[in-house]
C-alpha cells in the first residue's frame, strides 16, 4: 500500500487588521481615544505606516486593533488636531468666518510644518464614539523615516489636588508655604515626562482657591486650565469665584513668540508667574528680574537634582557673570523640586528631590557653589529637604518599586553604607 500523505496541519489565522482606508481624522482620532480610556493610558504614538503605540506602566504597547495608520490617515489626523485647536482661538482682529479661520489656521500649519519640520501645540478634547470627550491635547508633529509623526498626551481635564501626588506631607506643607511668598524663584525640575507641569498646575490650583492673587502664565503650549470657579468652601454644593485671578497666555494663541510674553509680563501687574520653561539665558534673566522686583516666580528646567539644577544655570552664562548670578539664586531661589516618574510595581511612582532655601547655610552654599558641590549636597541631607537617593530607598521599603527601579534611577553609584538594605 502506498503511504497516503498526512493531511495539512491547519494554520491560526492572523488576526483581522482593521482598513482605515476612507476614515477621517475625527473618526481615527476618536477610535484611538476610545481604546485608550479602556486601557487608562495617556501618551500615545502615531506614526505613518506604523500600528498606534501607546506607553502603559509594563512599557510600550503596541495596539493592532486600530490597524496600520496610512500617510494619508496621518495627514488627516493632524489636519482634524489642527482644527480642534482652531475651536479655541478666540479670533480677535479677524473679519472672517469660522470656517475661513479655519482654513488659514490649517494652511499655516501646513506651511510651518514644512518649514520647521516640527509642531507642537495643545487643542481641545476629541469627541469619541461613546459620546465622550477625550481631555485636553498636548501635541508633538514631526517627521521620521515612514513620515509624518504624532506624539499625543491626553491631559487631564481637572487638576489634580497636591495630597494625590505622591509627595510626603512635610514637603506638602513647604510647598504651600513657598507659594505664599512675595517674592523669590521656585523651579520645578525633571526631564519630559516627569510630572512637571502636573505639579506645577496643582500648585497653582491650590494658591488660587485658597489665596487673593493675580497669577499670569506664560506657557508653550497651555497644559491645563484654570477655572475662574470653586467648589464653595462653606459646603453649599455650589460654585463661587475663586480668590485669584489666572491670566493664561498661550504663545501662538495669545502671543506671538515666548520672548514677547517674557518681555511683557510684569506690565500686568502679577503678583505671581508662571514660566512654562526657562529655556535659555534670557528666560533666566527675566525670572530673576522678576523675582528680584517683588514677583514670585514659578518655572521649569530639565535637569534632575538641585545641583545639576545649579549647574545647569551657570551653563547659560559666560564665566564672568557666573558669581553674580550665583549671588542672585542665594538671595531670590525659593526652593528647587526636582522630580521623575518610575516604573512602579503597580503604577508609574513619584520620586523627588526637594530643596528648600530657608536660612544662611542653604544660601551660602549656593552662593559658593562655583567652588564645589559639597556643600549643596551636605544642606540636601539636612531635616526639611528630600534626597533623591533617601526618597527612592523609602520607595523601595515600601514596595512600591522595585530594586531594578531603584538601581536604574539611583544618582549615587557608589557603594556605601547609606545605600545598603538589611
Amino acid at each position: 500500500m502506498s503511504a497516503l500523505a498526512p493531511p495539512p496541519i491547519p494554520q491560526a489565522a492572523a488576526p483581522a487588521v482593521p482598513d482605515n482606508k476612507g476614515r477621517s481624522g475625527l473618526e481615527l482620532l476618536s477610535r484611538v481615544f476610545d481604546l485608550c480610556e479602556q486601557l487608562g493610558v495617556s501618551d500615545i504614538q502615531l506614526r505613518s505606516e506604523r500600528y498606534v503605540y501607546v506607553e502603559t506602566n509594563k512599557g510600550m504597547e503596541v495596539l493592532p486593533q486600530l490597524g496600520v495608520f496610512s500617510r494619508q490617515n496621518m495627514s488627516d489626523v493632524y489636519r482634524a488636531l489642527i482644527e480642534n485647536r482652531e475651536s479655541q482661538n478666540h479670533g480677535f482682529g479677524r473679519n472672517e468666518t469660522s470656517d475661513e479661520r479655519t482654513d488659514a489656521k490649517i494652511r499655516e500649519a501646513f506651511e510651518k510644518m514644512r518649514t520647521d519640520r516640527v509642531d507642537d501645540f495643545a487643542c481641545n478634547g476629541i469627541p469619541m464614539t461613546n459620546g465622550k470627550v477625550s481631555g485636553r491635547l498636548r501635541i508633538q508633529v514631526h517627521l521620521s523615516a515612514s513620515g509624518l509623526g504624532i506624539t499625543c498626551r491626553i491631559l487631564n481635564d481637572g487638576i489634580p489636588p497636591l495630597d494625590v501626588l505622591g509627595i510626603d506631607p512635610d514637603t506638602l506643607d513647604s510647598l504651600k508655604r513657598s507659594v505664599q511668598r512675595r517674592a523669590g524663584l521656585c523651579l520645578v525640575t525633571g526631564p519630559t515626562g516627569s510630572g512637571k507641569s502636573t505639579t506645577l498646575a496643582a500648585l497653582i490650583d491650590w494658591l488660587r482657591q485658597n489665596k487673593a492673587k493675580h497669577i499670569v502664565t506664560v506657557e508653550d503650549p497651555v497644559e491645563y486650565a484654570y477655572p475662574f470657579d470653586m467648589d464653595d468652601p462653606n459646603g453649599s454644593g455650589t460654585k463661587v469665584p475663586a480668590p485669584s485671578v489666572v491670566t493664561q497666555q498661550e504663545v501662538g494663541r495669545d502671543l506671538d513668540s515666548y520672548r514677547q510674553g517674557l518681555k511683557d509680563v510684569l506690565r500686568k501687574a502679577p503678583h505671581v508667574i508662571l514660566v512654562g520653561e526657562i529655556r535659555d539665558r534670557e528666560a533666566m534673566d527675566t525670572c530673576l528680574e522678576a523675582a528680584q522686583t517683588g514677583h514670585l516666580v514659578l518655572s521649569t528646567l530639565h535637569t534632575t537634582g538641585a545641583v545639576k539644577t545649579m549647574g545647569r544655570i551657570l551653563e547659560m552664562y559666560p564665566s564672568e557673570r557666573q558669581q553674580a548670578v550665583l549671588n542672585r539664586l542665594g538671595e531670590m531661589m525659593v526652593f528647587i523640586m526636582s522630580q521623575g516618574l518610575l516604573k512602579g510595581v503597580e503604577r508609574r511612582v513619584l520620586t523627588y528631590e526637594f530643596l528648600q532655601n530657608d536660612d544662611d547655610t542653604c544660601a551660602s552654599a549656593i552662593m559658593n557653589y562655583s567652588k564645589g558641590a559639597t556643600a549643596l549636597e551636605d544642606v540636601i541631607r539636612r531635616g526639611g529637604n528630600v534626597q533623591w537617593d533617601a526618597n527612592l530607598k523609602n520607595l523601595l521599603k515600601q514596595g512600591l518599586i522595585s530594586e531594578e527601579a531603584f538601581e536604574n534611577a539611583r544618582m549615587n553609584r557608589e557603594v556605601g553604607e547609606e545605600l545598603t538594605f538589611s
